[in-house]
């Protein structure tokens, strides 16, 4: 079977699945409404990063987003699912590919809206505070909150792939990304700036004074997101369905 037929396949199954859309919602609400609380209560802050202040709102909306990608994978393990789709597409290498496509797209697609909202929101908040922001850094944090974010998705649908449950996913994931960037915070040092949130966020600055610069933050990203895919498609490969 081709890849666009068993593409358009898990698209209409990701479609199905009422949850699905629901985080998607939760994405767009969770990363506008905090931008904009974070916006109307950040002007006074003297050391004040406009962007970042303004796309706060990501740290949150990742949230929705590791949801996603991994509910989206997790469904397959229920009902034997997962058996019904391999004997329609044999090649398991094409059919999590399509898998992955499948939740890129959407989570890309409504994450550009997304972001734009909330530097919109958040910079009607911020008043003259945000006046220095150019249109080529306000373009690269909306652009590149979207492909984080797409990333982050990505990342949980190849730890769901791995653990096959959406429940043991977001255990691992959620209090590990809370805990280390915002507990432990800058007190374990740089190793902090190389985790896959962290990285990734260092494209929503203006300036950032750290190892990563905003491409290679996203670059960083993308290397636990294709460990995690890898990780996965092995286990697919590996594993009874």
């Amino acid at each position: 079977m081709q890849f666009a037929p068993v593409f358009h396949a898990e698209w209409l199954k990701i479609r199905t699945v009422r949850s699905l859309p629901g985080a998607l919602l939760a994405l767009f609400a969770a990363t506008t409404a905090f931008s904009a609380i974070a916006g109307t209560g950040g002007t006074s802050d003297p050391d004040l990063d406009p962007l970042f202040t303004a796309l706060s709102g990501v740290t949150l909306g990742q949230i929705a987003a590791l949801a996603f990608g991994a509910m989206a994978v997790s469904a397959e393990y229920h009902n034997g699912a997962l058996r019904l789709s391999l004997a329609a597409v044999p090649r398991r290498g094409r059919w999590f590919a399509a898998k992955a496509t499948a939740i890129a797209v959407p989570v890309l697609v409504v994450s550009l809206p997304t972001a734009l909202a909330a530097l919109l929101v958040a910079r009607a908040g911020l008043g003259p505070a945000a006046s220095g922001l150019t249109p080529a850094e306000q373009i690269r944090g909306v652009v590149g909150c979207a492909v984080h974010l797409t990333l982050m998705s990505l990342f949980a649908a190849g730890l769901a792939t791995l653990l096959r449950s959406a429940v043991a996913t977001l255990s691992v994931l959620i209090p590990f990304l809370l805990v280390v960037s915002f507990v432990i915070g800058d007190a374990a040092g740089t190793v902090v700036e190389f985790m896959p949130d962290r990285a990734g966020q260092v494209v929503l600055y203006e300036t950032h004074d750290g190892t990563l610069g905003p491409w290679s933050g996203l670059m960083v990203t993308a290397l636990w997101t294709a460990a995690a895919l890898g990780a996965g498609a092995w286990s697919l490969r590996r594993r009874d369905a």
